[in-house]
């Protein structure tokens, strides 16, 4: 599933939060954000049309939830950087994200945990 800047926006707060009306989810939004409640609800049908949002109406108010983990839209997205941008090789994504993002001894070391602990899993697959 492809999101918009502006629907990770609305997802952000979903997520903080659900179920959740419209106004719920306005006041949630970052303050830098100053949408007409037009354009929320507006928004807001295109993700219940992706199938990422559900609506359910309670007498004269629509109240959301989402259909989609957080954990599922980060990775959907990750998955079209990589694939996207990197043919699908993570080598060339850790590559360019490590001369982009320098790390301090501390998150060097969290890295080389991290990776030592996935090349023990492979090993034990073997």
């Amino acid at each position: 599933m492809k999101l918009t800047q502006a629907e990770w926006q609305i997802m952000n707060a979903l997520w903080e939060k659900h179920p959740a009306t419209a106004r719920d989810i306005m006041s949630r939004l970052p303050k830098d954000v100053k949408w007409a409640y037009t354009t929320l609800k507006t928004m807001l049908s295109r993700l219940v049309e992706k199938e990422a949002v559900s609506e359910q109406k309670q007498s004269n108010t629509s109240v959301y939830e989402p259909l989609v983990s957080q954990r599922k839209a980060r990775l959907s997205a990750f998955r079209l950087l990589l694939d996207q941008s990197f043919d699908g090789a993570m080598g060339p994504l850790m590559h360019f994200l490590l001369q982009e993002q320098k790390l301090n001894d501390r998150q060097k070391k969290e890295l080389i945990e991290i990776l030592g602990n996935e090349s023990e899993k492979a090993g034990e697959i073997k």
